[in-house]
Protein backbone atom coordinates (compact mmCIF):
# COMPACT_ATOMS: atom_id res chain seq x y z
CA UNK A 1 0.00 0.00 0.00
CA UNK A 2 1.54 3.34 -0.98
CA UNK A 3 1.75 6.31 1.39
CA UNK A 4 -0.94 8.39 -0.37
CA UNK A 5 -3.54 5.60 -0.06
CA UNK A 6 -2.54 5.07 3.56
CA UNK A 7 -3.02 8.77 4.35
CA UNK A 8 -6.35 8.77 2.51
CA UNK A 9 -7.64 5.81 4.55
CA UNK A 10 -6.38 7.43 7.78
CA UNK A 11 -8.13 10.72 6.91
CA UNK A 12 -11.40 8.94 6.17
CA UNK A 13 -11.13 6.94 9.42
CA UNK A 14 -10.61 10.08 11.50
CA UNK A 15 -13.49 11.85 9.73
CA UNK A 16 -15.84 8.93 10.36
CA UNK A 17 -14.78 8.68 14.01
CA UNK A 18 -15.30 12.41 14.54
CA UNK A 19 -18.70 12.27 12.87
CA UNK A 20 -19.79 9.34 15.01
CA UNK A 21 -18.64 11.08 18.18
CA UNK A 22 -20.49 14.29 17.21
CA UNK A 23 -23.66 12.29 16.56
CA UNK A 24 -23.22 10.48 19.86
CA UNK A 25 -22.80 13.71 21.83
CA UNK A 26 -26.02 15.06 20.34
CA UNK A 27 -28.01 11.91 21.06
CA UNK A 28 -30.77 12.09 23.61
CA UNK A 29 -30.32 10.23 26.86
CA UNK A 30 -32.88 7.47 27.23
CA UNK A 31 -34.81 7.86 30.46
CA UNK A 32 -36.60 4.87 31.93
CA UNK A 33 -39.14 5.09 34.66
CA UNK A 34 -38.96 2.41 37.32
CA UNK A 35 -41.52 1.16 39.79
CA UNK A 36 -41.18 -1.30 42.66
CA UNK A 37 -44.07 -3.79 42.67
CA UNK A 38 -45.12 -6.99 44.41
CA UNK A 39 -43.96 -10.17 42.72
CA UNK A 40 -46.75 -12.13 41.11
CA UNK A 41 -45.69 -15.33 42.87
CA UNK A 42 -45.41 -13.87 46.40
CA UNK A 43 -47.63 -15.35 49.08
CA UNK A 44 -50.38 -13.06 50.41
CA UNK A 45 -49.20 -13.54 54.01
CA UNK A 46 -45.64 -12.49 53.10
CA UNK A 47 -46.99 -9.50 51.15
CA UNK A 48 -49.18 -8.46 54.08
CA UNK A 49 -46.22 -8.65 56.46
CA UNK A 50 -44.05 -6.57 54.10
CA UNK A 51 -46.95 -4.13 53.57
CA UNK A 52 -47.32 -3.70 57.34
CA UNK A 53 -43.61 -2.92 57.63
CA UNK A 54 -43.62 -0.51 54.68
CA UNK A 55 -46.60 1.43 56.09
CA UNK A 56 -45.23 1.35 59.64
CA UNK A 57 -41.49 1.48 60.35
CA UNK A 58 -40.70 1.89 56.64
CA UNK A 59 -42.48 5.25 56.50
CA UNK A 60 -44.25 4.75 53.16
CA UNK A 61 -47.22 7.01 52.39
CA UNK A 62 -50.05 4.52 52.69
CA UNK A 63 -52.92 7.01 52.72
CA UNK A 64 -54.00 6.14 49.15
CA UNK A 65 -54.37 2.44 50.09
CA UNK A 66 -56.53 3.15 53.15
CA UNK A 67 -60.27 2.48 52.97
CA UNK A 68 -61.79 5.07 50.60
CA UNK A 69 -58.43 5.92 49.00
CA UNK A 70 -57.90 5.75 45.21
CA UNK A 71 -55.65 2.68 45.54
CA UNK A 72 -57.66 0.77 48.14
CA UNK A 73 -58.65 -2.76 47.08
CA UNK A 74 -59.21 -5.11 50.02
CA UNK A 75 -59.49 -8.06 47.62
CA UNK A 76 -55.99 -7.54 46.15
CA UNK A 77 -53.18 -7.35 48.71
CA UNK A 78 -50.56 -7.44 45.92
CA UNK A 79 -51.93 -4.23 44.39
CA UNK A 80 -51.96 -2.43 47.72
CA UNK A 81 -48.52 -3.79 48.65
CA UNK A 82 -47.20 -2.62 45.29
CA UNK A 83 -48.31 0.94 46.03
CA UNK A 84 -46.61 0.93 49.45
CA UNK A 85 -43.47 -0.81 48.13
CA UNK A 86 -43.17 1.70 45.32
CA UNK A 87 -43.61 4.72 47.60
CA UNK A 88 -40.91 3.37 49.91
CA UNK A 89 -38.63 2.64 46.95
CA UNK A 90 -39.01 6.11 45.40
CA UNK A 91 -38.08 7.67 48.76
CA UNK A 92 -35.23 5.25 49.56
CA UNK A 93 -33.76 4.03 46.24
CA UNK A 94 -30.37 5.53 47.07
CA UNK A 95 -30.01 3.22 50.07
CA UNK A 96 -29.07 0.28 47.84
CA UNK A 97 -30.58 -2.77 46.19
CA UNK A 98 -32.64 -3.64 49.28
CA UNK A 99 -34.94 -0.65 48.71
CA UNK A 100 -37.08 -2.91 46.50
CA UNK A 101 -36.75 -6.30 48.12
CA UNK A 102 -39.26 -6.56 50.97
CA UNK A 103 -38.05 -10.02 51.96
CA UNK A 104 -37.95 -11.05 48.29
CA UNK A 105 -41.60 -10.20 47.66
CA UNK A 106 -40.95 -7.24 45.32
CA UNK A 107 -39.13 -6.45 42.09
CA UNK A 108 -38.45 -3.46 39.83
CA UNK A 109 -40.33 -2.98 36.58
CA UNK A 110 -40.52 -0.45 33.79
CA UNK A 111 -44.24 -1.20 33.30
CA UNK A 112 -46.37 1.48 34.92
CA UNK A 113 -48.58 -0.20 37.55
CA UNK A 114 -50.95 2.79 37.82
CA UNK A 115 -54.60 1.91 37.33
CA UNK A 116 -57.76 4.02 37.30
CA UNK A 117 -57.33 6.90 39.75
CA UNK A 118 -54.47 5.11 41.51
CA UNK A 119 -51.31 6.81 40.29
CA UNK A 120 -47.88 5.45 41.17
CA UNK A 121 -44.91 7.80 41.40
CA UNK A 122 -41.95 6.60 39.36
CA UNK A 123 -38.23 6.86 39.80
CA UNK A 124 -36.46 7.89 36.62
CA UNK A 125 -33.29 6.09 35.66
CA UNK A 126 -31.20 7.50 32.83
CA UNK A 127 -29.20 5.31 30.51
CA UNK A 128 -26.92 7.06 28.06
CA UNK A 129 -26.83 3.89 26.01
CA UNK A 130 -30.58 3.52 25.84
CA UNK A 131 -30.17 -0.15 26.73
CA UNK A 132 -32.35 -1.58 29.44
CA UNK A 133 -33.00 -5.10 30.51
CA UNK A 134 -34.94 -6.97 33.13
CA UNK A 135 -38.46 -5.63 32.68
CA UNK A 136 -41.13 -7.42 34.65
CA UNK A 137 -44.18 -8.82 32.92
CA UNK A 138 -47.46 -10.14 34.29
CA UNK A 139 -46.35 -13.72 33.79
CA UNK A 140 -42.68 -13.46 34.76
CA UNK A 141 -41.43 -15.73 37.53
CA UNK A 142 -39.48 -13.37 39.73
CA UNK A 143 -38.72 -15.70 42.61
CA UNK A 144 -34.96 -15.17 42.33
CA UNK A 145 -34.86 -11.60 41.01
CA UNK A 146 -35.24 -8.29 42.78
CA UNK A 147 -33.65 -5.85 40.37
CA UNK A 148 -33.04 -4.80 36.79
CA UNK A 149 -29.83 -3.68 35.21
CA UNK A 150 -29.06 -0.80 32.91
CA UNK A 151 -26.05 -1.57 30.77
CA UNK A 152 -24.48 -0.30 27.59
CA UNK A 153 -21.31 0.01 25.59
CA UNK A 154 -20.25 3.05 23.57
CA UNK A 155 -16.58 2.28 22.96
CA UNK A 156 -17.29 1.58 19.29
CA UNK A 157 -17.97 5.30 18.78
CA UNK A 158 -14.73 6.40 20.39
CA UNK A 159 -12.35 7.95 17.79
CA UNK A 160 -9.37 6.34 19.49
CA UNK A 161 -10.96 2.93 19.00
CA UNK A 162 -11.45 3.68 15.31
CA UNK A 163 -7.81 4.70 14.96
CA UNK A 164 -6.59 1.58 16.76
CA UNK A 165 -8.76 -0.53 14.48
CA UNK A 166 -7.33 1.35 11.49
CA UNK A 167 -3.72 0.69 12.51
CA UNK A 168 -4.41 -3.00 13.13
CA UNK A 169 -6.07 -3.19 9.72
CA UNK A 170 -3.11 -1.47 8.01
CA UNK A 171 -0.60 -3.76 9.77
CA UNK A 172 -2.39 -6.77 8.33
CA UNK A 173 -2.24 -5.25 4.81
CA UNK A 174 1.46 -4.45 4.91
Amino acid sequence: MDLSRLLFVLTISVAVASSLQAQDEGAAVAVRQLWCVAKNNAEDAALQSALDWACGPGGANCGPIQNGGPCYDASDVARMASFAFNDYYVKNHNSGDDACSFSNTAALTDLNPSHGNCKFTSRSGASSSGNFSGAVSDTADLSSSNSISIVGCRWLLDPLSVLIFFFIFVQRLV
